[in-house]
């Protein structure tokens, strides 16, 4: 009893090991029995969206249909395996798959020798692999730092726009061959003309009860519901509208993908692009559904999740992927509640291709356009953006930016354009910071005087607080507000209130010095109070104390006043 006691815990401790580094086995040692109804039900609608988006995407790319399908079964097993978040669900990707085509088209013509253009994509999936996970291991994934809440939600605003409108035209029965978003609104208003009304209406009911149904019910899945249906009444009244169609039967081996050495160079360069463009997207997406969800993901366990859902998909005759926002939007939607979810569509489209190949063969393409439409409009958060234009402008047109940066000029550009912005609206606030003098209120707190009437200053003493970092960009403005004040007031003492200033640069010190010597030289003393001890310490080791006075240093504004009203005239 002993032993088996004890290699009971030893087993137990090995998989609490495994799972800090395997997010799969934590999923399976956690996994709550009440979640595999939402999981069987979000794990079969999203294998109905899946298969029409992987052939479209495989296409895109310049390959055969059918490894859409084969990449999406691995790259889904593969990031259960290895990914943190528990609704994130990758596969082919619109954005990746031009990308793909446009690396093979000069080694290959890819109607003519097929199997090379499919072990070109592999070994491109493989090094887009390599890359991400080395860069999780790398501990790299501060990259998702940058991207603010705001950037967040304008990023969500922005996808759910360019995906209706994206999906409008197969709501309507037909096609078109545009490119972005402009281009996809006016092609989608040139063809409304020639519209198939039938799949209008169609996708109209189906869109329908994805909206209405929810309200009523939260036990009856709408998704499902409406994809049958729209099957059921597609197969029985012989609609003449576009349809999914049977699907080409059978599954790969696995096999490390390779051509020549000759091809290492160009599939590498283009993995460090489609690299960028898939790590960027998913962990935007992965870190917006998880705050939706009141989660945290990890953006280095993010890499090498979607590094080994590359591997995967390289190694079964597949090629790179991203994230779907569309499809993450329907799998939360539909209540997914782990990773098992996307084991689940995996197996679904397998079972389609062994032996169900039929099944989905009368399902229509505009229901599927209704069940995108109804996900991206999940993803639009108006309510936040209008709270951000309450409380702070600069919120909302941030958020704006990132929204038309993503409609705009595309989701790897968009994000890119909202994080530039941040970035410089961070140092804005930075290189013009806000500057306070600073009265004592009758209940002996001290407050701006700009936004507290009853503040009093003391006689013939400035108090000033510096709100940011003194560095080379501010150490100016810093002097110039100082000398204003001095000008105005004529104070006999400047005390600086210090608690905002977390570092002093090596300009700002210089400045920090000739202002001291100046204002003394006009007969003002200065005074520094709340100083960290750190930055104190850099203050001696510039050397500033031959010219600033040690004693002048004081832990809070009462103690400096007290020290200069003891001081002899």
């Amino acid at each position: 009893m002993v032993e088996v006691a004890q290699q009971e815990t030893a087993s137990s401790g090995f998989m609490a090991r495994a799972a800090r580094h395997v997010p799969g086995v934590g999923v399976v040692r956690g996994y709550q029995r009440s979640w595999l109804r939402f999981d069987v039900v979000a794990g079969f609608v999203l294998a109905a969206i899946l298969v029409p988006q992987g052939m479209a995407y495989a296409e895109l790319a310049g390959l055969p249909a059918v490894t859409g399908l084969y990449t999406t079964i691995a790259c889904l097993v593969g990031y259960a395996l290895m990914g943190p978040s528990r609704i994130l669900v990758l596969g082919p990707d619109s954005a990746v798959s031009p990308l793909i085509f446009a690396a093979i088209v000069p080694l290959v013509v890819v109607s003519d020798d097929p199997e090379r253009a499919i072990a070109l994509a592999g070994m491109m999936a493989v090094f887009v692999g390599v890359i991400l996970v080395a860069l999780g291991a790398g501990k790299l994934g501060f990259v998702a730092d940058l991207l603010s809440k705001e950037v967040q939600v304008g990023y969500m605003n922005g996808l759910a726009i360019t995906i209706i409108v994206g999906q409008l035209p197969k709501l309507c029965g037909f096609s078109t061959d545009a490119d972005g978003f402009v281009d996809e609104l006016q092609a989608f208003v040139d063809g409304f003309a020639g519209r198939n009304q039938t799949a209008l209406w169609l996708g109209l009911a189906t869109l329908g009860i994805l909206l209405l149904l929810p309200r009523a019910t939260k036990t009856i899945p709408a998704v499902l519901v409406a994809v049958i249906g729209a099957t059921v009444v597609t197969g029985l009244f012989d609609l003449d509208i576009a349809t999914v169609g049977a699907l080409p039967q059978g599954l790969p081996r696995p096999a490390l993908p390779w051509t020549e050495v000759g091809d290492i160079a160009p599939m590498l360069v283009a993995a460090l692009g489609i690299t960028m463009v898939s790590l960027t997207d998913t962990i935007a997406t992965s870190t917006s559904f998880a705050a939706r969800r009141g989660e945290e993901v990890d953006p280095n366990q993010e890499m090498i999740g979607i590094g080994t859902a590359n591997i995967a998909a390289g190694c079964f005759q597949g090629f790179a992927v991203s994230t779907s926002g569309s499809r993450t939007a329907v799998a939360d939607q539909t209540g997914s509640k782990s990773q098992l979810t996307g084991v689940i569509g995996a197996g679904v489209v397998a079972l389609l291709l062994l032996i169900f190949n039929d099944l989905l063969a009368n399902l229509p393409q505009t229901a599927l356009a209704a069940v995108v439409i109804a996900a991206a409009l999940s993803l639009a958060d108006l309510g936040t953006l209008r709270r951000y234009y309450e409380v702070r402008r600069s919120a909302f047109v941030l958020s704006l930016a990132a929204t038309g940066g993503v409609v705009f000029f595309g989701v790897l550009q968009g994000i890119l354009i909202a994080v530039v912005l941040s970035i410089l609206m961070f140092f804005r606030r930075s290189w013009w910071p806000h500057g306070e003098v600073l009265g004592k209120k009758p209940d002996g707190d001290w407050h701006a005087v700009a936004t507290a009437p009853t503040a009093e200053q003391p006689d013939g003493i400035l108090v000033f607080r510096w709100e940011a970092p003194l560095f080379f960009a501010n150490a100016g403005m810093f002097r110039q507000q100082v000398r204003r004040l001095v000008r105005e007031s004529q104070p006999q003492w400047v005390v600086l209130q210090c608690e905002a200033i977390t570092d002093i640069d090596v300009t700002a010190a210089a400045v920090l010095e000739q202002l001291d010597e100046e204002l003394n030289a006009q007969g003002v003393n200065v005074a520094f109070v709340e100083l960290r001890t750190r930055l104190e310490d850099l203050v001696y080791r510039y050397g500033l104390f031959a010219t600033l006075d040690r004693d002048h240093f004081y832990d809070s504004i009462d103690e400096a006043l007290e020290a200069i009203a003891a001081m002899p005239e």
